[in-house]
């Protein structure tokens, strides 16, 4: 699939003006020295609410441009016609196709689900079962980095960062430590759907810059990082024999 075919990507408005952001603290290199920051990273980042003022949205969209800043290129899936798991024979449908191909695309993830029964959204977790492991010889999730946020309507709560982190787990991706959870998310954003300059907020922008810093310090080792001896064995992939001294030497240090 090529770019122009891509019909669930949504624009992201003003993606220059950012003014809950203090540029004087800002670090607009965040990954500076930790490895090559050219080709920009990619970010996929997935939402999980369909209302037409959807806060999980304006936090993805508030995070795509402190990441564009960063240097990142980012890409915004809309789920409004993903159709739900096993609801279509082989997931045969475009926006399952195009979702996968965001995915395989990308180098990082951002994943924000509202918390809704105490739990992550059930668009949210479409999104998710959508992508599997293995998918025509490529690993969609595998190996790439994930930053984790929520919001929620009443107090704050991490319900659904936890249970992203799982689904990060599971989907064997690197999810980097920090998240965010914005509490009374109704309260934190302007009439224009813009967020407000507050504590959840400078959260967001801290997110966006770990994001990009693992992102940059793991590409390149990715495929190492996640190479499994029991894939290897599954696949029959011998891997290039040791010298004979060193096999006996590493056999001798676990005897």
């Amino acid at each position: 699939m090529t770019d122009h075919n891509f019909t669930r990507l949504r624009a992201l408005t003003d993606a220059d003006h950012l003014p809950a952001l203090s540029p004087e603290y800002l670090r607009t290199q965040p990954a500076l020295g930790l490895g090559p920051l050219d080709p920009a990273p990619r970010i996929l980042l997935l939402y999980g609410s369909l209302r037409e003022r959807s806060y999980s949205r304006l936090v993805v969209e508030e995070t795509a441009r402190l990441l564009q800043l960063f240097g990142c290129e980012t890409r915004i899936f809309d789920p409004s016609d993903l159709p739900l798991p096993d609801q279509i024979a082989d997931d045969d449908h475009p926006a399952v196709e195009e979702l996968r191909q965001h995915s395989i695309w990308s180098e990082g993830q951002v994943w924000c689900s509202p918390e809704r029964h105490g739990q992550i959204t059930g668009i949210m977790k479409a999104q998710v079962d959508h992508l599997p492991l293995a998918y025509k010889g490529l690993r969609p999730t595998q190996g790439r980095t994930l930053a984790v946020m929520q919001v929620s309507a009443g107090s704050q709560s991490f319900n659904s960062v936890n249970t992203l982190r799982i689904l990060g787990r599971w989907m064997r991706m690197i999810t980097i430590p920090n998240q965010s959870s914005v509490a009374k998310a109704y309260q934190e954003f302007d009439e224009a759907g813009r967020m407000l300059s507050s504590s959840y907020y400078d959260r967001i922008v801290d997110v966006a810059e770990e994001l990009v810093r693992f992102t940059v310090l793991t590409r390149g080792h990715a495929d190492q990082l996640v190479d499994r001896y029991s894939e290897r064995k599954e696949r029959n992939e011998a891997v290039e024999a040791a010298p004979a001294s060193n096999v006996a030497a590493i056999l001798g240090s676990i005897a």
